[in-house]
């Protein structure tokens, strides 16, 4: 019954005043101006103004319009404004989940500057550990994914963000605290801390362990870096770790590393959905994480685009 069109024009003719202003501000003849107004009373059934009051004032059905119009307008210009946005690249959602949990450090800070430069990008941060990332990438749940394991889809896009490497922590006082490169067997008798995680996911057995048929002693999870490194401090088990992430712990001497045998060094990437991986404001975060990393992060090296 009514429409977007009934709405300006009742507001026209209120912020106007009269017929004359209301036909002015719509670029209309006022002939047609009272044809529109006749043809929406005839619609709802009742009048929406008193035609010889000085003021204009409205009745009780106007007004009920009316308020109508003060509450749908602004949303419709808004959502208006919010779509030219996105056609210009320069708003939207950029929802995230880390497969790399160590990645806190340095994206927190990748995400303050990124909000300066896209005030009106929706942004969202979230863990995997209760959920696999990739599916969701694709179902459009989310809209990046930072992961150390690229899985070959036609609709993902892997960006390298840059190389690091995995370092087993160990408390100063451990036998292997004097030992700096070992072999699979030395860890057969060690409780190994790492994230909640699958094993598919963690470099420590994929690359060094499962290839040596080793598994070791017990296995403990905790969700939090400090946690894993204070556990490793007091002598609870041993952590595989990126490099740039002990770093600190290294300085406070809180613990000692040891090189993984001939060295790993897996590559960090950001997944996106490949027709995604153009927007503006999705190639600028990327970019903005990518110079925070290698400026802030020690070791850590770039890689070339996949």
């Amino acid at each position: 019954m009514l429409d977007l069109k009934h709405l300006r024009t009742l507001v026209a003719l209120r912020d106007g005043g009269t017929l004359v202003e209301a036909a002015r501000r719509l670029h209309l003849t006022q002939s047609a101006l009272s044809h529109q107004l006749k043809d929406l009373e005839e619609r709802i059934g009742t009048q929406l103004f008193e035609r010889k009051s000085k003021p204009l004032r409205f009745t009780r059905a106007g007004l009920e319009v009316l308020q109508l119009a003060d509450s749908v307008l602004p949303q419709m210009r808004a959502c208006e404004r919010n779509l030219q946005k996105l056609a210009a690249g320069h708003s939207g959602r950029l929802h995230m989940a880390i497969e790399c949990h160590s990645c806190f450090e340095w994206l927190m800070p990748a995400i303050n500057e990124f909000r300066d430069h896209w005030p009106d990008v929706e942004i969202d941060l979230s863990t995997s550990f209760h959920f696999d990332p990739m599916p969701a990438l694709l179902r459009g749940d989310i809209d990046l994914v930072v992961t150390s394991d690229p899985e070959e889809h036609p609709a993902i896009h892997y960006q390298p963000l840059f190389r690091y490497q995995s370092l087993l922590a160990v408390s100063r006082q451990h036998t292997l605290a004097q030992v700096k490169q070992i072999s699979p067997q030395q860890l057969m008798e060690e409780t190994l801390i790492h994230y909640p995680v699958q094993r598919s996911k963690l470099d420590v057995f994929t690359r060094f362990l499962d290839p040596a048929g080793i598994t070791p002693a017990a296995t403990r999870e905790t969700e939090l870096t400090l946690m894993m490194v204070q556990l490793v401090a007091s002598g609870r088990g041993v952590a595989c770790l990126p490099s740039w992430a002990l770093h600190p712990y290294l300085d406070a001497q809180l613990v000692t590393a040891c090189q993984l045998g001939e060295g790993i060094w897996p590559t960090l990437y950001a997944a996106v959905r490949t027709d995604q991986k153009d927007s503006h404001f999705i190639k600028d975060f990327i970019a903005q994480a990518l110079e925070t990393c290698l400026r802030d992060l020690p070791g850590v090296t770039a890689v070339e685009e996949l």
